[in-house]
């Protein structure tokens, strides 16, 4: 079972997502209390998400799709969604401290959040086709405006895994630092927000989420596609693929379908 640590540093909220067995994918209840920390640190002066053990996060559980609970997966989708509409609207900035691999629905945590910090040994990337599903919440349209619309698609659609120091050049990420450096780069960034102003920070945050909230509709729309195709046969080989540790075979997942 998977936590979430909340911790308060200095009038900054910091929340850690604690599953490393799973590289930090989080469940139901774990997204339930990441939106309950956000949307309860209106008054502080930060907020910080992390990962532990070595990894960033992995997005949603997989442990599960391969014989899916139709009801639990439409909340954990739809959860997801609301957890980063809450990134988002949350009136202060949340900066992502990235430790490890930030993968599928955890590279999307890193484009819903103001702020990226990563160490060098950190690493980037979508699963959602290679895992039978689609990064629709953020990874299938805002990140194209924050790295460009062919290196989303390629990131999105190919499921190839970037460095940190890719990240950076793209976009994806603000700074990149030594592994042994992120609590300092962390710190570093949060004296320089301690020195603006709280009401005009999210006066400016909340004015420059204009592409957040033009993308919204597409990504309702396309989280009723995947709602949809729950329990599908490429859903069912992608995450009996992943959990096995080998190459999905989703042609021949189709052939036995029929």
């Amino acid at each position: 079972m998977g936590t979430i640590d909340v911790t308060e540093r200095r009038d900054v909220v910091w929340i850690t997502i604690n599953a490393p067995e799973r590289r930090n994918a989080y469940d139901l209840e774990m997204a339930q209390a990441m939106i309950a920390a956000v949307e309860g640190a209106a008054e502080a002066r930060a907020v910080v998400l992390t990962g532990a053990g070595g990894s960033f996060c992995a997005g949603g559980a997989l442990a599960n799709l391969g014989d899916p609970d139709p009801v639990l997966l439409r909340q954990l989708f739809t959860t997801s969604l609301r957890l980063l509409d809450a990134i988002r609207a949350c009136p202060r900035p949340v900066i992502a401290a990235v430790d490890g691999p930030a993968a599928g629905g955890g590279n999307e945590l890193v484009v819903a959040c103001d702020f990226a910090i990563a160490t060098e040994r950190s690493t980037f990337g979508q699963t959602g086709p290679k895992v039978g599903s689609a990064p629709v919440l953020g990874a299938t349209n805002v990140m194209a405006v924050q790295i460009g619309e062919r290196r989303a698609k390629e990131m999105a659609m190919l499921c190839r895994r970037y460095s940190a120091q890719h990240a950076l050049e793209w976009g994806l990420v603000n700074e990149v630092v030594p592994d042994d450096g992120l609590d300092e780069a962390v710190e570093r960034w949060l004296d320089e927000i301690d020195a603006l102003s709280p009401r005009y920070l999210e006066i400016a945050k909340t004015s420059s989420n204009q592409w957040w909230h033009q993308s919204r509709d597409n990504m309702v729309a396309n989280l009723g596609a995947l709602i949809q195709a729950i329990g599908s046969e490429d859903m069912r080989e992608g995450a009996r693929a992943f959990l096995e540790k080998r190459k999905p075979d989703f042609r021949g997942a189709r052939r036995r379908k029929s």
